[in-house]
């Protein structure tokens, strides 16, 4: 019989519903699954994969696992729907826990990680995700050791959070580090069809108006694999460069109401996607990759996307080289600083003055 304190603490534990999408990912799951059942502290962890009708056989994979561990599920998909609307089937229509993941089946988690975040989260109502830093490993190599103790804690202001990212143009987050307080996630919605490279951004960005961010310093607490099949691996910059500016200026248009400066933020990523789009230019000049990017697409596209784009330094960097032209390139580049001066100059303006609001709107927690 269990014993009155043990009931106590069963009625504490924390739950975590982490969803698994899965397509063609079949020799992933044991790993994925295993990293978030395993070596999380008593937290009551379920599991639901979702195959969306893969062609090699990751479907038999979902249900012979589910078969022998009681906290797994499995669905098989018998026509493929997408990897979007597969998220948004399990994190709005089956996940329960207090708190959610949503981890692809070729990521895992670092051991301690959903006690961690969750642990964050328990004390922190506020807050509406935690994150950590995230390990990136190539497929077939071994995995680095993460670190796993001595955790502490960044609280920030939900929209000081997203305007810095409105800055840099980045999200700075992988995914599979993240763990979200499922009432939030289900007040926020689902994915956005119309992005399907980075909805996991503009989803990030929309939790950010809503409730507060949190950070976990010191630690490791994902793994992100590398290998040829990634989906970004299909995208261009300029199509990358393009999704950024829906991804953003949907938040805007979905969350402006809650924000003290939309027009602000617009201009923000505006001039940070139109200086993308010309250092990418630039750059191709000083490898010899003018044949296979397209730069007058990628200058008219920066103009476009901000009108003031030709006061940028980087529009005179990339004049420059144009009028020297591709072939003479080679001979001169070592007279000429490098494209990737203009980045780290960018970088410059970009954090200073960043940093100030960002720090005073802070909450360092006492060391976990």
């Amino acid at each position: 019989m269990t014993s009155p304190s043990a009931v106590r603490e069963i009625s504490k534990m924390s739950s975590v519903s982490v969803v698994i999408p899965c397509y063609n990912y079949g020799h992933f799951l044991e790993q994925a699954v295993a990293s978030v059942l395993d070596d999380q502290g008593d937290l009551d962890v379920r599991v639901l994969i979702i195959d969306d009708a893969s062609p090699d056989g990751s479907g038999e994979v979902a249900r012979a696992i589910a078969a022998r561990e009681a906290r797994v599920e499995a669905i098989v998909h018998t026509t493929n729907i997408g990897h979007l609307a597969t998220y948004n089937e399990g994190l709005l229509g089956w996940a329960e826990g207090d708190y959610s993941v949503l981890l692809s089946a070729d990521d895992r988690v670092t051991p301690g990680a959903l006690k961690r975040s969750s642990e964050l989260l328990d004390a922190h109502p506020e807050v509406g995700f935690a994150y950590g830093n995230v390990l990136w490993f190539q497929d077939g190599e071994s995995l680095p050791r993460p670190r796993t103790r001595r955790a502490q804690w960044s609280i920030w202001d939900g929209r000081v959070w997203l305007e810095r990212r409105f800055r840099h143009g980045r999200s700075g987050i992988n995914s599979p580090e993240v763990v979200v307080r499922t009432s939030l996630q289900k007040a926020v919605g689902g994915y956005d069809p119309r992005l399907p490279h980075l909805g996991d951004t503009q989803m990030w960005l929309r939790m950010a108006a809503r409730a507060d961010v949190g950070y976990l310093r010191g630690v490791d607490q994902a793994y992100y694999r590398r290998h040829p099949h990634n989906m970004s691996a299909a995208y261009t910059p300029l199509m990358t460069l393009q999704d950024d500016v829906l991804a953003f200026e949907s938040v805007l248009e979905e969350c402006g109401d809650r924000l003290e400066d939309p027009a602000h933020l617009s201009d923000l990523i505006r001039r940070k996607v139109a200086w993308e789009a010309l250092l990418t230019a630039a750059r191709a000049y000083d490898h010899g990759r003018t044949e296979d990017t397209p730069v007058e697409e990628l200058m008219a596209f920066a103009v476009d996307c901000w009108p003031r784009a030709r006061s940028l330094p980087i529009y005179r960097t990339l004049q420059l080289r144009r009028a020297i032209g591709a072939r003479a390139m080679p001979y001169l580049r070592p007279l000429l600083l490098p494209a990737v001066v203009a980045r780290k100059a960018e970088s410059w303006w970009l954090g200073l003055p960043a940093m100030r609001p960002l720090l005073s709107a802070a909450t360092w927690a006492r060391s976990r």
